[in-house]
């Protein structure tokens, strides 16, 4: 199955090959038109993509695209040229002077540059981004329990609790590491390690394991079902875990 960081990876590549193409396109001086029509959608899936991996960029290139008194891209895509200049009407549409394709193109090629940082920061944060990523999917899976919880679906409710817990002390295991040798470790495997690591300390050790008596309450071997009150409690734990401990 193909990750949403993968896919991140893929639209990344595919920007700068589409820049790279764009790119080619200004070896020419009668580019303009087919230029226009590709630099538009690239410029601004790039400037999100920037805005989210490289935000200290995003001036830099914005300035390339338009620069107050200053000649930019922008001045190169809208450029009309005169009709006096000895073309038909075609060539009079596509024709730029050379010496501002030659400017468009080193400002093209500092717009790129800056979507190939973009990569380089990307591939040297792909733990970060995750860690980002995985948080966001913690806080609206805990928010579905809450709901189940309100419903009444108290050992649902917990078990979501327990499976974002155990997820998120997996991926502290993985931040810092530590190697779970059990093929199927539990969430007080993943406890002990952090804490013969020196990861976490012995407070949060036992909070913890709390939390991990909590989640076995909604085994459903267990003689009595657990209260609101008791998965409440679980599923707070739980949130105030991967806020504190990462």
């Amino acid at each position: 199955m193909v990750t949403n960081l993968e896919k991140y990876k893929e639209h990344i590549d595919n920007l700068i090959k589409n820049g790279e193409k764009l790119l080619s396109i200004l070896k020419t001086n009668k580019a303009l038109i087919k230029f226009r029509k590709g630099y538009e959608i690239w410029y601004s899936e790039s400037l999100s993509l920037i805005k989210i991996v490289l935000p200290n960029r995003v001036e830099d290139f914005e300035k390339y695209y338009y620069q107050k008194g200053e000649k930019s891209l922008k001045d190169y895509i809208t450029y009309t040229p005169p009709r006096n200049e000895g073309f038909d009407f075609n060539d009079l549409l596509g024709y730029v002077p050379a010496e501002k394709v030659d400017y468009a193109k080193s400002l093209f090629e500092n717009q790129l540059g800056i979507v190939k940082a973009a990569k380089r920061r990307f591939e040297s944060s792909l733990f970060d981004i995750k860690q980002v990523v995985q948080a966001d999917l913690f806080d609206s899976e805990l928010d579905a329990a809450r709901e189940l919880n309100k419903k009444g679906f108290t050992r649902g409710a917990g078990a979501i609790a327990g499976v974002v817990l155990e997820r998120h002390l997996s991926q502290v295991c993985e931040k810092y590491k530590i190697k779970m040798v059990k093929k199927d470790p539990s969430i007080n495997d993943f406890n002990q390690l952090l804490k013969d690591n020196d990861v976490i300390e012995i407070k949060d050790w036992r909070f913890i394991q709390h939390l991990a008596d909590l989640r076995n309450l909604c085994d459903h071997d267990k003689k009595r079902e657990p209260t609101k009150e008791e998965i409440e409690e679980l599923i707070s734990g739980v949130e105030k875990i991967t806020k504190t401990i990462f």
